[in-house]
């Protein structure tokens, strides 16, 4: 993420269905665990560096045992968001990002039909293997503007960490993103092993039990001097021990800042990136990356430009992990299935734990999950990693104060 401050004054799931109670341009923003960085990036580059061998036929690169050099792959935990009309396609973002060693969150927010949301739930669940898939049953409104989009966020995370004891990343897509990189090439991830201050506005998602536009209270309020105000993307990767620092930690400043930004246009693209740069624990482990590719031009100053294939190369040089903001069923993303991911229609991205080669449903067949076939893709996430992580650029870049 690139976190800066504003300027100016300025039915059938692991947990059943329904189990859950109900309870200007961004700049993008990672966390990341610096300790874990240095000993992964060092798991890296200790890895042969002499080029994969010949690929067979079907395009999928070789297998490599990643438990034979060094420590297990990571764990994520995806929180996949989405709202009315978005179960298709958060379904085929579950199969384009699937691992059996992640878990995954399904979120459909209320303005979407029960109906939807529990037929997503039966077919997350309808292959071998998923019971690392789960789906909230009870959600809130989730308005993109206000902080019932925030609330979201933070009920996904609370839930992740109940259902899960064993992830080490928080990575948050929704239903417009989706993969650059197979879920294989997603380890690569271990390598880390303004102007709308200042109005006050309310969202009725946070009250209403219907969908309602916010709106602005006619009172400004002055900028806080106790601690200073970043912004970032909404797309973050954390480490799990800053999820468990906003939602279960002792200290107050998660909560202190989750009030001030209640009544803030867009908080969800703020509220991490505040509570992370005023932390003393956490405010020397930032990326200035959110691993996302987007297109933006003087006219789309609050969202990215939609991509095409027209984007394809642009995309597939940028080395990094994921893009926004894709239509739904958009050619380029039967592009990227076909050629990166090598993803066949209604089946998960092949890898190290699909020993079906030549079946038609090649993950029908489960191997060991800890052995990774990192693609071309991959070689380049790591690449832009490793540059990431250089000391000139790692810690020159971090919290950024106009």
């Amino acid at each position: 993420m690139q976190a800066s401050a504003p300027a100016g004054p300025a039915a059938t799931a692991a947990l059943p269905l329904a189990v859950f109670p109900k309870d200007s341009r961004p700049l993008p923003c990672l966390l990341l665990s610096s300790l874990l960085l240095l000993l992964l990036l060092l798991h890296l580059l200790s890895s042969p560096s002499s080029p994969p061998p010949p690929s067979p036929p079907h395009h999928i690169p070789l297998p490599v045992d990643a438990s034979s050099a060094g420590p297990a792959p990571p764990s994520l935990a995806f929180l996949l968001t989405g709202s009315a009309g978005d179960a298709d396609r958060l379904l085929r973002l579950l199969l384009a990002t699937y691992h059996p060693r992640n878990l995954y969150l399904l979120l459909l927010d209320r303005a979407a039909s029960s109906g939807d949301r529990a037929r997503l739930a039966r077919q997350a669940r309808a292959g071998p293997g998923r019971a690392n898939v789960h789906v909230v049953g009870d959600p809130g409104f989730a308005n993109p503007r206000g902080a019932s989009t925030l609330a979201a966020t933070l009920h996904g995370a609370s839930l992740l960490l109940r259902v899960g004891q064993d992830w080490d990343w928080f990575v948050h897509l929704d239903a417009g993103d989706y993969p650059l990189v197979t879920p294989d090439g997603d380890s690569s991830l271990h390598l880390f092993g303004s102007r709308q201050i200042r109005p006050i506005v309310v969202d009725p998602g946070l009250y209403l039990s219907s969908r309602t536009d916010i709106f602005y209270a006619t009172q400004k309020r002055e900028l806080p001097n106790a601690y200073k105000l970043f912004t970032g993307s909404s797309s973050v990767i954390l480490s799990r021990k800053f999820i468990e620092y906003c939602i279960i930690g002792t200290d107050n400043l998660p909560r202190t800042m989750l009030m001030y930004y209640t009544n803030m246009p867009l908080p969800h693209r703020k509220y991490f990136q505040t509570v992370l740069c005023n932390s003393p624990e956490f405010n020397r482990t930032v990326v200035n990356h959110d691993l996302h590719y987007s297109k933006w031009d003087s006219s789309s100053k609050k969202e990215p430009l939609l991509l095409t294939l027209d984007d394809v190369e642009n995309m597939t040089q940028s080395g990094v992990a994921f893009g926004t903001k894709f239509s739904m069923d958009d050619p380029v993303l039967n592009h990227i299935d076909e050629e990166i991911l090598h993803r066949q229609q209604e089946e998960p991205a092949p890898g190290g734990w699909c020993i079906g080669v030549g079946d038609a449903s090649p993950c029908s067949v489960s191997g060991n999950p800890d052995v990774l076939r990192p693609g071309p893709a991959a070689m380049k996430l790591a690449k832009l990693l490793a540059q990431r992580l250089t000391y000139r650029n790692f810690y020159s870049q971090q919290c950024i104060w106009d």
